[in-house]
């Protein structure tokens, strides 16, 4: 039965959380048990790198307040009793220190989303049932002139970790042709992240161009990389989901715990480690905190320098082939059809 609420120091100020021994992920054969006090206590543990990562960006929340367990699933548009969901607008009853700014959906609607400025935010997020944050890859000073581009790798059918490894590697060439540094982190599934730093200085539509073209391009160097929108299309490859770059798409944050067995995190890593892992599940709550504090965060430097788009839009003028928006998006301009290549065959 859960106890008591009880306080956690988080950056200087005092955080309640309510039923602190509620059992979040059950023990694994890799991993101990996790309760609800321990979520929060770790952001607080990972608090330099959880900094760098969500400082002053529009965050949304996945929040699992049942905890997490097999089986589980996270509500959608169209199915709204999962046993999870995305918290996207501001929460009423927030403490006077969890600030907010205004965003701009694809719909057209406006709405104040949080705004992670302390850890304090963090650990009371974890609270309310958050154990992963979601942030824009805007600040708030401008939340329409994004300051990175992402570029996840995702594994689909029967490709792995070590491909999406694999074909991380050859991005981060890619990326040191063009003259710009890329960091790495583990997505804490089976897929890896690619992020890059730029200049506030473009659109969402013009740096989810600028990814298009980098995935095309990384599609032309290697095999076992797809830019297929359409599942049925993707085979076993490792896909480049461009659409990630779009307006309120979001990826789990550096450092993040995942809805995963074992509560694995999404990692920062050096290119070296990259090329040594063999999957996810060394990276836990129970592990992460440990390894920051002895060799320090692996993205310290990530915000040292901002690179232009010109080189990927470049890329982007020589093929400036539209691709599909995602499905809760309005018809785009230059968008082709937005249907399935099988239905549209039938049609």
């Amino acid at each position: 039965m859960a106890s008591d609420a009880v306080e956690i120091e988080a950056g200087g100020r005092s955080v309640r959380v309510s039923s602190p021994t509620r059992v979040i992920y059950e023990a694994t054969d890799f991993s101990a048990e996790v309760t609800k006090v321990m979520v929060a206590q770790y952001y607080v543990a990972v608090s330099d790198g959880l900094m760098r990562a969500l400082r002053d960006r529009p965050v949304a929340l996945e929040r699992w307040p049942k905890g997490v367990r097999e089986g589980m699933v996270m509500s959608t548009r169209a199915d709204s009793h999962g046993d999870a969901f995305y918290q996207k607008r501001m929460m009423r009853g927030a403490p006077p220190y969890v600030e907010s700014t205004r965003v701009l959906f694809p719909s057209g609607r406006i709405a104040d989303e949080m705004v992670v400025t302390e850890v304090a935010v963090a650990a009371w997020a974890a609270h309310m049932g958050a154990i992963t944050f979601h942030p824009w890859p805007t600040r708030r000073a401008d939340n329409d002139r994004p300051d990175e581009l992402r570029i996840d790798l995702d594994p689909f059918g029967s490709a792995t970790f070590a491909d999406a490894v694999r074909i991380a590697d050859v991005t981060r060439e890619l990326f040191a042709q063009l003259g710009i540094r890329a960091f790495v982190k583990t997505s804490g599934k089976r897929g890896v992240h690619v992020y890059v730093r730029i200049q506030p200085r473009w659109t969402f539509t013009d740096v989810r161009h600028a990814a298009i073209a980098f995935a095309r391009e990384l599609e032309r160097r290697t095999e076992g990389v797809t830019t297929k929108w359409w599942k049925e299309e993707r085979e076993n490859n490792v896909f480049v989901d461009f659409n990630q770059n779009c307006r309120d798409r979001t990826i789990a944050s550096a450092y993040s715990l995942r809805p995963a067995p074992g509560a694995t995190v999404s990692m920062p890593v050096t290119w070296e480690e990259l090329a040594e892992l063999d999957g996810p599940r060394g990276f836990t709550l129970h592990t992460v905190p440990d390894k920051l504090a002895a060799d320090g965060d692996a993205w310290a430097e990530i915000d040292d320098v901002e690179h232009s788009l010109d080189p990927l839009l470049e890329l982007w003028a020589a093929d400036p082939t539209e691709m599909p928006y995602p499905p809760e998006y309005p018809k785009m301009p230059g968008e082709p059809k937005r249907v399935q290549p099988s239905k549209a065959k039938k049609a």
